[in-house]
């Protein structure tokens, strides 16, 4: 299994969705951003500013990372 070390910061948990097929978020903000170790095969998708990583079956987690987006791409190819 491949992993990547990325800077991250706040992050939105997506919780589910509810009888309107609305999504049920959790917005979460911390002081300081903080190193985490992920699992490759966790990331959904990434853009300039998110990447998108799933937790168990039934949670996703946008998380606000620091590094910029042409090093992250590097990183996974």
């Amino acid at each position: 299994m491949k992993f990547i070390e990325l800077t991250l910061k706040n992050h939105i948990i997506l919780h589910g969705f509810d009888d309107q097929n609305k999504e049920i978020t959790e917005a979460v903000e911390v002081e300081e951003a903080s190193k985490k170790i992920i699992a490759v095969d966790r990331i959904l998708s990434i853009s300039e500013k998110f990447i998108l990583i799933k937790y168990g079956y039934d949670r996703i987690i946008y998380w606000e990372y620091t590094e910029n987006y042409k090093s992250v791409k590097r990183m996974l190819m």
